[in-house]
C-alpha cells in the first residue's frame, strides 16, 4: 500500500514508551538538534546550541509569546472522588470554559471543591462537550489559579507536575498569560542564545497565539480533511509585520520557532504575500499538500502520531522525509514530545 501522507493512518510510528521525554534536559538548552535538509534529503545530528551557526545574519526568528498559566485544577466531587477541571478560555460573567474529567459525572449543577477558598461550579455543557465553569473563590480570579492551580502538563507526562515545571514549561520570552500548553520548540532558547543571534544581526519577530487543549487530540477520522480543526486566536503585531516585510525585501529568509507560530504567520499573511498587523481566530490546519507562503525554515520538537503537528511537518519537509526522520529519531535515541529534542527543517 502506498503511503503519501493523505490518510490519518499514514503518520504511525512505532515509538517506544522509553523515548518520551518525561523530564527536560539538566539545563535548558542542552537539548540534540536533528537537522533536516528538504532540498537535498540528507539528516544530520547536532546540539541546540549549534543552531546559531546555521541562522545567517538577516534572517528573522518568529517567537510565540504566549505565557502558560496554571490551567488545571485537581479537587473532589461531592462525594469525595477525585476530579480535575482544565480551564480553557474566560468566558463572560466570571466563567470558563473547560475541560473535565470524569466527563460523565461532572454535569451541569455539580461542584469540584479546590481548596478551602475555592470550588468550581458547572454550569452547562457546550456543543463541543466541554463545560461552561464557574470559580467560586474569595480571592480575584487571576490570583485563585496561581495560588491553586497546577502547570498543565500534556498527557503523556505521566508523573504529577512539579515546582521546576513551573520554569521549564515555560519559554524565557513568555509575556502574556493564555496558553494551556507551551509552543514548545522555543522552551530550547536561552536569553544568551536570543542575545547572540541578535548580536549576530539576526531579527526578533514576536507574536502572539493562545495554545489551547486541541493542540493534543489526536485525528480520530482516516481522511484528514473531515478532522475538526480547534480555534485558537492569534496576534500579528505592526512591528512583527514590518520586520517580516523588511527581511523579505532585503532577500533574508523566516525561521518560524514552532508550529503555533507557523500556523499564525500562515493565517496571517495577506493574498498579496504581504504581512499586516492583524488579531483574529484560525482553524487553519496545515497538512499535505499545502503550499507555504509565509515560512522558508522551521525549527519543531518531535509530535505524536497521528496529529495535525506531525502533518504540518510533512507538509513543509515533506511526507516521506518527515517520516523518516522520525525513524531516525527513534533510532537515534532521541527524547521525544514537549519535553524532547528539536528538529530544524532547512532547504528550499
Amino acid at each position: 500500500m502506498t503511503r503519501d501522507g493523505t490518510r490519518t493512518s499514514h503518520y504511525d510510528f512505532e515509538l517506544p514508551v522509553d523515548r518520551i521525554a518525561q523530564q527536560p534536559t539538566a539545563r535548558r538548552g542542552d537539548s540534540r538538534l536533528m537537522v533536516v535538509n528538504r532540498s537535498t534529503g540528507e539528516i544530520s545530528h547536532k546540539q541546540f546550541s549549534d543552531l546559531e551557526q546555521l541562522i545567517p545574519a538577516g534572517d528573522a526568528i518568529v517567537l510565540n509569546t504566549t505565557r502558560v498559566f496554571r490551567a488545571r485544577l485537581l479537587g473532589v466531587r461531592e462525594n469525595g472522588t477525585p476530579a480535575e477541571v482544565l480551564l480553557l478560555r474566560p468566558l463572560p460573567d466570571s466563567t470558563w470554559e473547560a475541560m473535565v474529567h470524569p466527563g460523565g459525572k461532572l454535569k451541569p449543577g455539580r461542584t469540584v471543591h479546590v481548596a478551602d477558598g475555592m470550588e468550581v461550579e458547572i454550569v452547562s455543557t457546550t456543543e463541543r462537550r466541554t463545560r461552561v465553569v464557574k470559580l467560586n473563590t474569595s480571592l480575584p480570579i487571576d490570583e485563585a489559579i496561581e495560588k491553586y492551580g497546577h502547570v498543565p502538563l500534556p498527557p503523556y507526562i505521566t508523573r504529577a507536575d512539579q515546582p521546576a515545571d513551573v520554569d521549564r514549561y515555560q519559554t524565557v520570552y513568555a509575556n502574556e498569560s493564555g496558553s494551556v500548553a507551551a509552543p514548545t520548540a522555543g522552551l530550547h532558547f536561552t536569553p544568551e542564545m536570543l542575545d547572540a543571534l541578535a548580536a549576530k544581526g539576526v531579527k526578533r519577530a514576536d507574536l502572539l497565539l493562545h495554545v489551547g487543549a486541541g493542540t493534543f487530540k489526536p485525528v480520530e477520522v482516516e481522511h484528514p480533511a473531515d478532522h475538526v480543526m480547534h480555534e485558537e486566536s492569534y496576534t500579528l503585531p505592526s512591528r512583527t509585520a514590518d520586520i517580516l516585510n523588511e527581511t523579505r525585501a532585503s532577500g533574508g529568509k523566516i525561521w518560524a520557532v514552532g508550529t503555533t507560530s507557523v500556523r499564525t504567520l500562515e493565517s496571517a499573511i495577506g493574498d498579496d504575500g504581504v504581512f499586516q498587523e492583524k488579531s483574529a481566530d484560525t482553524r487553519i490546519f496545515i497538512r499535505p499538500p499545502y503550499e507555504f507562503r509565509a515560512i522558508d525554515r522551521l525549527i519543531t520538537n518531535f509530535h505524536m502520531p497521528r496529529s495535525t503537528l506531525i502533518m504540518l511537518v510533512a507538509a513543509f519537509a515533506g511526507y516521506d522525509l518527515t517520516m523518516r526522520a522520525y525513524q531516525e529519531a527513534v533510532a537515534e535515541r532521541y527524547r521525544l514530545y514537549s519535553y524532547g529534542d528539536a528538529m530544524v527543517i532547512v532547504g528550499d
